[in-house]
């Protein structure tokens, strides 16, 4: 069978392993680290060198896009403003149409149509221009311009109406007809 060995070689053997100063764990895991961290610095080195490189035509990249993003919007801009400067002079136009609308009924005339018969008056009205004869009726009494209308024809009353109301393209449609 086997043969014993004697257990003192071995026992001295792994007495001498353990008593023979070994590095400790931390100074061999420091050294890995260390070579880690060269490599990941290297590596960073090559990065940051990248970055370095083209941080300039970034930059560039950027304020160029910013540009063209502000020159839409400029453009935006002014074509905003021409269209608000568009409709400002559409609302004088129509401000001025109205006043010239009122200006037609003299306050003189006004009166003497406040005394007239509202057959007589509407007899008037009916072969007088649209825009003074709605002037007229706009700055009378609501009581006698309603007897004035009420002995006209429907459809002149009604145009006379639109007219009085303030009718913007009712003023347009009558010029251009």
């Amino acid at each position: 069978m086997l043969k014993q060995k004697p257990l003192l070689p071995g026992i001295l053997t792994a007495t001498l392993v353990i008593a023979l100063p070994t590095p400790s764990p931390s100074q061999e895991a420091r050294k890995p680290d260390a070579e880690i961290k060269k490599a990941e610095s290297d590596a960073g080195d090559g990065v940051q060198q990248y970055c370095a490189n083209i941080a300039n035509i970034a930059a560039d990249a950027r304020i160029a896009w910013e540009m063209k993003r502000l020159s839409e919007l400029e453009t935006q801009l002014k074509q905003k403003i021409s269209e608000l400067e568009a409709k400002e002079a559409e609302s004088k136009d129509w401000i001025a149409k109205r006043e010239e609308f009122m200006k037609k009924a003299e306050d003189s005339v006004v009166a003497v149509y406040a005394k007239m018969e509202p057959e007589a008056a509407a007899a008037q009205l009916i072969v007088m221009d649209e825009a003074t004869a709605a002037a007229l009726l706009s700055k009378l009494n609501p009581r006698v311009s309603s007897a004035i209308l009420n002995e006209m024809d429907a459809g002149k009353a009604a145009k006379l109406t639109d007219l009085m109301s303030g009718g913007a393209g009712a003023i347009a449609g009558r010029k251009k007809s």
